[in-house]
């Protein structure tokens, strides 16, 4: 377990929307809901969980921006190539912005089967298929 990743703590702008976009979206790659209080709701697969926090009002002037120092993206592993179309078809249902849609799938290489989109705050998000070898390269 040394090392490994214990959480992440995001800060959110709106967090009744945020957890509208990622509750669907963490369980659909096996996570659980597992803490929830009102300025916060956390996932957990495995030992690892993600946690979204609303941002205090005296916080919120600046917005986040993913080319600002920082976190840029945060990439989940996929179940297969027809996992990743799923989510994809998903994301588009619920009107969320695909980036890279011109050479989507394959916008990190031709051997890097992916999609890339946004959360609410605009923070980029990724999901990839696992490659041939059964790894993925995120």
């Amino acid at each position: 377990m040394k090392g490994l990743l214990h959480h992440i703590e995001l800060y959110v702008s709106d967090l009744e929307r945020s957890v509208k976009f990622w509750g669907w979206l963490l369980e659909e790659l096996g996570y659980t809901a597992y803490q929830n209080w009102p300025e916060g709701k956390s996932w957990k697969l495995g030992d690892t969980y993600l946690v979204f926090v609303q941002t205090e009002e005296r916080f919120l002037d600046v917005p986040y921006h993913r080319c600002r120092t920082g976190l840029n993206h945060l990439a989940f592993h996929g179940e297969s190539k027809e996992h990743v179309d799923l989510i994809t078809k998903q994301l588009k249902n619920r009107n969320v912005r695909i980036l890279y849609p011109d050479t989507h799938p394959f916008a990190g290489g031709e051997s890097h089967y992916a999609v890339y989109f946004e959360d609410p705050d605009r923070m980029k998000v990724e999901i990839v298929a696992p490659t041939e070898s059964g790894s993925t390269d995120a």
